[in-house]
């Protein structure tokens, strides 16, 4: 495969993978509820993304750690709404 092609699949992924979490994070924002939310599984999710983050830290990859980070953000948000709105129950 050339490296066109593994840059622009890289990429592809990269941004499905950081675009995933915008409809959870709007519907529990707009819906001021996250009760459906799993915290075992973003935990887990946040843990993960930490670990590939510091894997290309490890790596000096600046795509993974990136996508990583942006990814991370966006997992802890869910976290952080599943927070605030579990609160007020």
């Amino acid at each position: 495969m050339s490296n066109l092609a593994a840059n622009t699949v890289g990429t592809v992924a990269a941004l499905c993978s950081m675009t995933s979490f915008v409809p959870q994070i709007v519907k529990i924002w707009r819906d001021r509820d996250a009760a459906e939310v799993s915290r075992a599984m973003y935990l887990v999710t946040v843990a993960g993304f930490s670990l590939w983050t510091g894997y290309g830290v490890l790596i000096e990859s600046w795509p993974v750690i990136v996508s990583n980070v942006i990814c991370l953000l966006m997992s802890a948000a869910v976290l952080a709404l599943k927070w605030r709105f579990s609160r007020h129950r």
